[in-house]
């Protein structure tokens, strides 16, 4: 099986080294040919077409709902390549009308698609650690089933089109409530004078613990809300297509929506690219939420 893969950013170079070591015969396509290049024992495609020609199974992992669309349906993209029997796979987190619209395109050609978004972050992806949620036929998904394997250590159908995007929506609701909880308790506890490193101790078998705080509770005791890790950019994202789908849904999310705002207010004040633990910033007051 040729294996495509298209996107090579945090997540996606991570999840393309580890189809690599699985020795599958990989294709890619980058916007940024340097991320392409650095990815030995690839063969690089010049167009997100010439990939989809080429390869069996095109697996994508992309910024955003706008450039899935874009590297999907534009004259050039996937699937101007598409063909009888292709499987493609979105592992974005993305709305449910663009996994939907997606799987609709494929058909029209003959081709199928699973929408498979990832969770783990940067270091599962590395690791090839990931939680792959994936909607879609059962039979394509046992037909992508080795690759997926070769990416995650938890990789689970759960069913058709659309159902591993409303998964990880779930999943994101979670993780940004969490995490803005994290920064809450932690902030008020150090402001207190309690010691971070024995509360994490602590909270390690209380009910509080969570793998959120697992994550979290470190960079917040050291500060780091600045280091590469979970851009707040994207739990913005992905808050704003999940408060969506409340409001669709004819659902309360209060949680999420309070989450949204205080991530909105830090990406304004510029910090988009920064930890999703500089929520910690508008607790502290030092930005005004």
């Amino acid at each position: 099986m040729k294996v495509g893969f298209a996107g090579l950013g945090n997540m996606g170079g991570g999840m393309a080294r580890n189809v690599l070591a699985a020795g599958f015969e990989l294709l890619v396509y980058n916007r940024t040919r340097e991320k392409a290049e650095a990815l030995e024992g690839a063969v690089i495609e010049d167009s997100a077409q010439a990939l989809a020609q080429k390869a069996d199974l095109v697996l994508t992992c992309l910024a955003d709902i706008d450039v899935t669309r874009d590297v999907f349906l534009r004259e050039d993209g996937l699937l101007a390549g598409a063909s009888e029997g292709k499987i493609f796979v979105d592992h974005g987190t993305v709305d449910l009308a663009t996994s939907r619209d997606l799987s609709s395109a494929c058909e029209e050609r003959g081709a199928s698609f699973l929408d498979a978004p990832i969770s783990g972050g940067p270091e599962g992806a590395s690791a090839g650690t990931l939680a792959i949620m994936a909607g879609g036929g059962q039979e394509i998904f046992e037909r992508a089933r080795p690759v997926f394997e070769a990416m995650g250590s938890k990789v689970v159908h759960m069913g058709p089109t659309g159902s591993g995007t409303a998964t990880k929506l779930a999943n994101q609701l979670l993780v940004g409530v969490n995490s803005l909880a994290c920064c809450e308790a932690l902030t008020m506890a150090r402001q207190v004078g309690v010691d971070l490193e024995q509360l994490q101790d602590v909270l390690a078998n209380a009910w509080g613990q969570s793998r959120m705080l697992e994550r979290c509770g470190p960079i917040i005791a050291r500060e780091g809300y600045d280091e590469p890790g979970a851009p707040l950019r994207n739990i913005l994202k992905d808050l704003t297509i999940i408060t969506g789908l409340g409001r669709d849904s004819g659902l309360s999310v209060k949680a999420a929506d309070a989450a949204l705002g205080v991530f909105q207010r830090l990406v304004e004040e510029g910090m988009g690219e920064s930890d999703m633990t500089a929520a910690c910033r508008c607790v502290s007051g030092e930005v005004e939420s």
